[in-house]
């Protein structure tokens, strides 16, 4: 198990962009990121053991905690700086791909948000975060191959296409950025 300085690198609560701040993800935040998994179109391409927004939403909650008391890294809640608003989630989570540890770039936004620039701003944020910490040489984004939108995030966010794999039943594109300074 890793010890909780190591846990605190992965983790950006406290940290700010020019429109968002960056918090820890809090068992209050349940009904406001239920409406991330009412919407159809937020997991229209992912594969899913379930399609009850309300169990994926729990599912969500407990693996985002689990992750924290694991040191394994954790999305981060994205608060718009001047409304208060809860716009999304992003964070760097280990990850195993194809049997390879990888620290991943992993952005959801509230629908409302969407197209608004929030999840390139917090994705840019956690990847020169991860590049000054010396956290890896280099940082993935997960992305099924048919969504577009994160795809564009991801080249937004100075990735290019590495791999295609499956990844827990998914057909997905790996990006990557490497580290250059």
């Amino acid at each position: 198990m890793r010890n909780s300085n190591y846990f605190m690198k992965y983790l950006l609560e406290g940290q700010e962009t020019k429109r968002l701040l960056f918090r820890k993800l809090e068992q209050g935040d349940f009904y406001t990121w239920l409406e991330f998994f009412k919407n159809p179109s937020s997991n229209e391409h992912w594969i899913s053991e379930t399609t009850d927004p309300e169990i994926q939403c729990r599912e969500w909650f407990e693996k985002t905690f689990n992750r924290y008391s694991n040191d394994t890294g954790g999305m981060n809640v994205l608060i718009d700086r001047r409304s208060g608003a809860f716009i999304g989630q992003c964070g760097l989570l280990l990850q195993t791909v194809d049997k390879k540890e990888e620290l991943e770039i992993g952005y959801s936004i509230l629908p409302a948000f969407w197209k608004q620039g929030y999840a390139t701003e917090a994705a840019i944020k956690c990847k020169y975060y991860a590049f000054a910490n010396n956290l890896r040489e280099s940082l993935i984004s997960i992305i099924h191959e048919k969504n577009i939108g994160s795809q564009k995030v991801a080249t937004n966010n100075g990735m290019v296409a590495d791999k295609r794999t499956i990844y827990y039943n998914n057909p997905v594109i790996i990006y990557r950025v490497n580290k250059t300074w």
